[in-house]
């Protein structure tokens, strides 16, 4: 891959622009004044800490180009999102492509979140080709929302689009979210990347409230790391066992899928026809989803969970 490209410009401009709303990028009252004082703080703000997610870290936003593509990164080689430059709107990463897998239970839903907004790929997709759903992306750090908006086309809020620069935390806990989301998808690594930055069984049922009545979360997970089983196993626990994952991709790269609402019954034949459809229209490789699913679980004629 080619040099990084540093954009230090554009960080200085978010955090510039963004140091009076410091305060609403406190994670919690309780953890904030834990930091202070370990040693004098009482059980309540213990039990807040437990499941308060972790503190943020914001890396330096760099960028690097190859094969006419466009990868962003946070100071280090791994890839946070990319984008085709010929096709700015097109999804071009297999894993962020199994994000919308969703699509294969779900006519478009009313709303549409992302949680972590990388370069944008998801919510620019939703908001050009789903037109019938309110589309909204989650990011905390300034220079993210900065670098998406002027180095991958994601363009700027409009009646249909938002972009809330605030914590994912804080938006699935805001009861003002819950039981309105149809598909929420859930994307939240820092400069480490070593797993998501948020993944408390808390976390993943303060999203699963978020939910409509038949919803459902995607995560990018990471399949050969520790914290893959870790995750598998808060969110069997948050969505009640109702979780698969999909075949690894992209360098370890696995996509879960938890479901909300009725049990889902049905025969893979009416996958087959609906992942042909999403192909037909979005131009998403649904039909590999389908195989996914089959490998996955095991199932071969009916897909039930």
């Amino acid at each position: 891959m080619t040099k990084l490209i540093k954009r230090a410009s554009a960080e200085a401009r978010a955090f510039r622009n963004n140091q009076s709303a410091a305060p609403k990028q406190r994670i919690s009252r309780a953890k904030t004044r834990a930091s202070r004082d370990e040693d004098d703080f009482s059980d309540v703000a213990k039990a807040s800490m437990i499941e308060a997610p972790r503190k943020p870290r914001f890396a330096p936003v760099t960028f690097s180009e190859e094969g006419g593509v466009r990868y962003l990164h946070f100071g280090t080689e791994w890839v946070q999102g990319a984008m085709r430059l010929s096709k700015p709107d097109h999804i071009e990463l297999e894993y962020a492509q199994q994000m919308m897998a969703w699509l294969l239970f779900l006519e478009t839903p009313k709303r549409i979140v992302q949680l972590g907004l990388g370069t944008g790929s998801l919510t620019k997709f939703a908001h050009r080709y789903l037109k019938r759903a309110q589309v909204e992306a989650v990011e905390l750090n300034p220079a993210v929302v900065i670098a998406a908006r002027t180095m991958f086309s994601l363009p700027a809020d409009d009646a249909r689009l938002t972009v809330r620069e605030t914590d994912a935390w804080e938006f699935v806990n805001d009861r003002a979210n819950h039981d309105t989301v149809g598909a929420l998808q859930i994307d939240l690594y820092d400069a480490t990347a070593r797993g998501p930055v948020l993944d408390s069984v808390a976390f993943y049922r303060a999203a699963r409230a978020c939910l409509t009545q038949a919803g459902v979360v995607t995560v990018n997970l990471f399949g050969d790391h520790p914290s893959f089983v870790r995750n598998m196993k808060r969110l069997n626990e948050a969505f009640d066992g109702r979780v698969i994952a999909l075949p690894e991709v992209h360098d370890g790269n696995r996509i879960a899928i938890a479901f909300s609402g009725p049990a889902i019954d049905v025969p893979f034949a009416q996958l087959q026809e609906r992942a042909k459809l999403i192909e037909a229209k979005l131009a998403l490789p649904a039909r590999k989803w389908v195989k996914g699913l089959q490998e996955s679980t095991g199932q071969n004629d009916t897909f039930a969970i």
